[in-house]
């Protein structure tokens, strides 16, 4: 950022009232995150750092960005430049256009000057390589050359200008290629294979220039192109090689008059029916429930056998579909699920493994809304789109594959819920898929999926399965995200959940309904008796010999568990049920199996007998070594697996005789080390992404506006030399050997380091090479920084002499 950018910006900001001042720092609220500025100047300085609006863009809609790209590709930029080349001189396109230009103004991206013409954001011009498929203006073109081939130039224009330095002759030839009319009639009397040339340069994307080696030799100018170069119509700079370039000048003058770039102000429109919330809280309720119980069975699922690592990283197609089928749902509702719980800490990476942490037991005795309310909040911050299974060739992406953040994910979701909310109050979108084009207008720099045959169909379907978005409306649970506001967002989930249910309905064909989501003790109940056919708003297990005897062989007696199941039945055990049990507990523990290698034995000789003849069996090599004793040589777990296989009911017993209850082994991985929470954050902040929700929440913004507005013009920087007052000590300590830093910059940084939070910094490597870091726990030791890198995952040594820019994390 240049020093004159700022002071032209700090001089617009200071002709701001409160009110429209106030409006900045809502749009910006990364310019005010601790500590606030303490002046305009200051202000200045933070919304015209690079990352600051690069925090911005992506929140503009997409008539912002077509004026900025505009303003970006003129040399002098003025409001009826603008309307000229947008083609909106007059009616509803020139309100639209003076409303955009409002609303970058209160961004403080674009903003008017004395003179009349519209100033932007520095870091806003380079935001295109190409703005308008146009080059760069002719100025920045002649930079290189010499006052000799300027002055050839305008000779064979027939332009003289008023005196023979470089400067003034490359003023006169701006003047003569400004004017679209001169530089028509200048290519109409060109030779026709150079008109042709031009007019098909003209339409083109310049090409990115490459730099020239020494010595590289470069092609000379073709016939058609001499011509042009003659009179500036074309240049050809020594340095680069590739094609001649078109000045931005002459490229607007030969596209002519009728020709307009794009300018899209009014939104494409959603046909919509009116909706009452009665109904949409129906919908949302319902879809919500069963999302709930959805994710209580694949955390279960994977709690008790957690799912395997491909070596690539990620959870593959094969353990997923075994997670669905457990809990009996699509894939994208189990890839929504862990991916949402391993944001929230409810599972983590354990080895080879993806293992639930010692939080999803707590998570598990929770109430169903407020489960759901701890997923909903992980997924309005997951940098990423958990429903994108497919890439941009097809092939299949694996769940919680750790892929690099991404912030136009965070942007899509958000302005998803932006684009509902703006339907008429009252009605619903007829096609959701509708919601799609209007997000694709409110936020053009969102991330799509490859995968979506319509724009952002996966996400659409997401808010649907969580219930954000019913009927094509906004649900009270989206409300409450588009708030920002936890206690919203747990009051709605706890309106529109039911508590969860502790009891059961049992059926004489030996099935079990639970409506609603099942409380913990029930789920955990009924998974260990019986299987479980479905699961959402209603879920259904079915009793069978085979599950009756693995509650047996937790170590349950008949009685026990059938006074279990009857205190959580709606009405009296079925006979088939109580039946059912008791003839399976008959017939459990008739066979004991002994380890020694091992030694199976029985008191009825028959049955022994029996064993030893059963033809399936005999892969186990069974020996009768007595009436009632048999010794295999399988070892006891697969030889009592390969027994109830074939039907029988045995049981394990310990080394003193003992019979051994079978408990399952829960594994649990270590919770992950969450982020750092910023002070007055209601929700737990990403790395990347749309940070700008967290960053300055809390701040009095009336009261700053005020403040700054009555501040000195110009609050001159202390000097560590000068002896000139500081904050602290690590503002004066720091400022000693930040060469490269700001003193705003100077301050963020000491900022966090005193009050231990994350910060993001630009740091230049003793290679030259460049990277921006996140970093947290930082300990100053001046020349250096010590702090853990989220970059490299690992604790870090910075040089600080070598970080170039601070913005706050």
């Amino acid at each position: 950022m240049s020093k004159k950018s700022g002071s032209v910006l700090a001089t617009w900001l200071r002709g701001l009232d409160a009110a429209e001042l106030e409006r900045v720092l809502a749009a910006r609220p990364d310019a005010v995150s601790a500590p606030e500025p303490r002046s305009v100047g200051e202000l200045a300085d933070r919304l015209q750092r690079p990352a600051s609006v690069a925090l911005a863009l992506p929140r503009l809609a997409l008539p912002c960005l077509q004026v900025a790209e505009a303003a970006a590709a003129l040399t002098v930029v003025s409001r009826d430049g603008l309307a000229g080349i947008l083609g909106a001189t007059h009616g509803d396109r020139a309100h639209a256009l003076d409303a955009v230009l409002a609303a970058m103004a209160d961004r403080a991206l674009v903003w008017p000057t004395e003179n009349g013409l519209l100033h932007m954001a520095a870091p806003l011009r380079s935001a295109w390589n190409s703005p308008l498929g146009l080059d760069a203006p002719l100025m920045h073109l002649l930079a290189g050359s010499n006052s000799d081939e300027v002055a050839r130039m305008v000779a064979k224009l027939g332009v003289k200008p008023a005196a023979n330095r470089k400067e003034t002759r490359l003023a006169a030839l701006v003047e003569h290629h400004s004017d679209p009319a001169r530089v028509a009639a200048l290519v109409a009397t060109a030779p026709a294979a150079t008109r042709k040339l031009l007019e098909r340069r003209a339409h083109e994307t310049p090409e990115r220039p490459g730099f020239v080696m020494f010595g590289t030799p470069q092609a000379g100018p073709r016939p058609a192109e001499q011509w042009a170069l003659e009179r500036g119509l074309l240049i050809r700079d020594r340095r680069w090689s590739g094609p001649a370039r078109m000045p931005a000048e002459v490229a607007l003058a030969l596209r002519g008059s009728d020709w307009h770039a794009p300018f899209t102000p009014v939104p494409p429109d959603v046909r919509s029916v009116p909706v009452t919330a009665p109904d949409v809280e129906r919908e949302a309720t319902a879809a919500s429930m069963a999302f709930a119980a959805h994710a209580v069975s694949v955390l279960g699922a994977c709690a008790a056998a957690p799912p395997a690592r491909l070596k690539a990283g990620g959870v593959g197609a094969r353990e997923l579909s075994r997670i669905g089928k457990a809990a009996q749902c699509d894939e994208i509702v189990v890839r929504l699920a862990l991916e949402a719980a391993s944001a929230a800490g409810l599972l983590a990476r354990d080895g080879d493994r993806v293992a639930a942490t010692a939080a999803y037991d707590t998570w598990a005795e929770q109430k169903p809304a407020d489960q759901l309310t701890v997923l909903l909040q992980a997924w309005w911050a997951l940098p990423l789109t958990p429903g994108g299974s497919r890439d941009e060739d097809g092939k299949a992406l694996p769940a919680l594959a750790g892929a690099p953040p991404c912030g136009g994910c965070v942007q899509a979701r958000h302005g998803l819920l932006a684009a509902a909310a703006q339907l008429p109050v009252g009605e619903g979108a007829v096609n959701s898929a509708e919601l799609g084009a209007l997000l694709v207008w409110l936020r053009p720099l969102a991330d799509e999926l490859p995968q979506d045959a319509t724009p952002f169909a996966t996400l659409i379907r997401e808010a649907e399965l969580l219930g954000a978005l019913a009927l094509g409306a906004v649900s009270p649970i989206g409300a409450a995200l588009l708030a920002d506001d936890a206690e919203d967002l747990t009051d709605a989930c706890r309106r529109l959940l039911p508590a969860a249910s502790g009891t059961a309905r049992f059926g004489s064909d030996l099935t079990a309904v639970v409506t609603g989501t099942p409380s913990a003790p029930l789920l955990a109940l009924l998974d260990s008796v019986a299987d479980r056919e479905t699961a959402g708003a209603a879920s259904v297990w079915r009793f069978s010999p085979r599950s009756v005897r693995r509650a047996l062989d937790t170590g349950l007696t008949p009685d026990a568990l059938t006074a279990d199941l009857a205190a959580v039945a709606v009405e009296s055990l079925p006979q088939p049920l109580s039946y059912l049990i008791q003839d399976t507990a008959r017939g459990h523990g008739r066979v004991r199996i002994a380890s020694a290698a091992c030694v199976i034995h029985g008191e009825e000789p028959a049955l022994l007998a029996e064993l030893a003849a059963h033809r399936k069996l005999s892969r186990l090599g069974l020996r009768q070594l007595a009436p009632t004793v048999l010794i295999s040589r399988t070892p006891p777990d697969k030889t009592l697996a390969a027994l109830r296989d074939a039907g029988y009911a045995p049981v394990a017993e310990k080394p003193d005789g003992s019979v051994r209850i079978e408990r399952a082994q829960h594994r649990r991985a270590a919770s992950p080390v969450p982020p750092p929470r910023l002070p007055g954050s209601r929700r737990r902040p990403q790395q990347t992404g749309d940070r700008t929700a967290d960053v300055g929440a809390g701040v009095d913004l009336p009261a700053l506006a005020t403040r700054l507005l009555g501040a000195p013009q110009d609050v001159p920087e202390p000097n560590p030399y000068d002896g000139r007052p500081y904050a602290s000590d690590t503002e004066e300590i720091i400022a000693g050997h930040a060469r490269n830093l700001a003193f705003t910059d100077v301050r963020q940084l000491a900022h966090a380091v005193n009050n231990g939070q994350a910060i993001t910094i630009e740091y230049v490597a003793t290679s030259g090479n460049a990277t921006v870091r996140t970093l947290s726990r930082l300990e100053l030791d001046a020349p250096y920084l010590h702090a853990w890198c989220h970059l490299r995952n690992d604790e870090r040594v910075f040089t600080i002499s070598r970080i170039h820019g601070v913005m706050p994390s």
